[in-house]
């Protein structure tokens, strides 16, 4: 199909900003925008919530999905679901500079800046489609396992479920690490679904997907619990896996000029001896030894260890800061850590989505980010 008839498909659709999209991120959309109209979605006519806080909300186009997102960090997932069609009535997260970076992206949106549990949601009942965001479930198992939900500790899992409770969106959907599926031996996983369908009114699957077989440039494996309202006769089935594999050359080029971590010139001169895809095993063992220090004789691969990436390869997990010891990610050609945009560029923003605060804190914000 031309790119032509792709872009009369989103106009019926109702996809906006498409023009400067190539084909198969159209493709995507257009996918995207069937699966969710398949599972029974469909619009609500409503009138705009009164805000928690000041803001200049827009009233949403009745032909767009609604969806809260709590924990919303600096907004990979707000971005990727506007970018599909999505209207936002609320975004929330604890952290300032996170909202600064959501309302400066999103002039439009009411973003409450706050404890998720500080927020009142019942003028949201019955408006939403979508409630979502990246909740700290850890924490849920330590408490929760030894006192069940009744913990007075305010666990941000809980009060997730209590809002899920309150507005019964359509779909719902939380982010977490990997290690969820494996915590306190598979105990958590189950204590947590369990608790989110305490009601029987979801039906609730979860996946360990990897980011980086879904076109994005970067080995990222993250959990996804999805719950949909059992009265949606379509089952919900988690996304196909992308025919090709994005790499690290294939963002790496072009990138905005941006502010950047650096190394000293003892990690340089290390760095210079280690190739693409290497890391300390490429130094001499002498090197080696003095590098690690004790940790040499410790066992283990210990591969995120001056790290450097490589072109022909996805990049390994961004995290909140692009130079630790012992996760290292040098730029495949250079010595030197990412910069602030190559950083973005990997977790798949738009280079016109901007972040607010310290280098430090841009840093932070894009490793904790969902991808795009």
């Amino acid at each position: 199909m031309s790119k032509l008839k792709l872009l009369d498909k989103c106009k019926e659709l109702g996809i906006t900003k498409c023009s400067s999209k190539n084909k198969t991120q159209l493709m995507e959309l257009i996918h995207s925008k069937q699966q969710l109209t398949n599972c029974g979605l469909k619009p609500d006519i409503y009138q705009q919530p009164q805000n928690i806080l000041t803001s200049n909300d827009a009233q949403p186009d009745n032909t767009t999905y609604t969806f809260i997102e709590v924990c919303a960090e600096s907004g990979g997932l707000s971005a990727g679901l506007i970018k599909a069609g999505f209207t936002p009535i609320l975004l929330n997260d604890n952290n300032s500079d996170c909202c600064k970076t959501l309302k400066h992206n999103h002039p439009d949106a009411n973003v409450v800046c706050g404890s998720m549990d500080k927020i009142d949601y019942s003028q949201f009942i019955n408006k939403v489609d979508l409630l979502t965001g990246g909740v700290p479930c850890q924490s849920f198992s330590q408490a929760g396992l030894r006192k069940g939900l009744d913990d007075p500790r305010g666990d941000l899992m809980i009060k997730f479920i209590e809002i899920l409770n309150l507005v019964t969106p359509k779909i719902f959907m939380i982010e977490n690490v990997k290690g969820l599926l494996t915590h306190d031996g598979g105990k958590t996983i189950k204590k947590i679904i369990d608790a989110l369908n305490k009601n029987k009114l979801y039906n609730i699957s979860y996946k360990c997907l990897d980011a980086s077989k879904y076109d994005v440039p970067q080995k990222r494996e993250r959990v996804f619990i999805v719950g949909v309202l059992k009265n949606i006769t379509h089952p919900f089935e988690f996304p196909k896996e992308s025919v090709t594999k994005k790499v690290l050359k294939d963002v790496l080029h072009d990138v905005p000029h941006s502010n950047g971590a650096k190394y000293n010139e003892d990690k340089i001169a290390l760095f210079k001896m280690i190739p693409q895809g290497g890391c300390w095993v490429n130094l001499p063992e002498n090197l080696q030894k003095e590098y690690l220090g004790n940790s040499y004789n410790s066992g283990g691969g210990k591969r995120g260890i001056l790290h450097r990436l490589s072109m022909e390869n996805p990049s390994l997990t961004l995290l909140c800061t692009p130079s630790q010891k012992q996760t290292e990610r040098c730029h495949p050609l250079e010595e030197r850590p990412l910069t602030m945009r190559e950083y973005a560029r990997v977790q798949t923003f738009d280079d016109s989505y901007e972040f607010i605060g310290s280098l430090n804190s841009q840093y932070k914000q894009i490793g904790n980010a969902v991808p795009v």
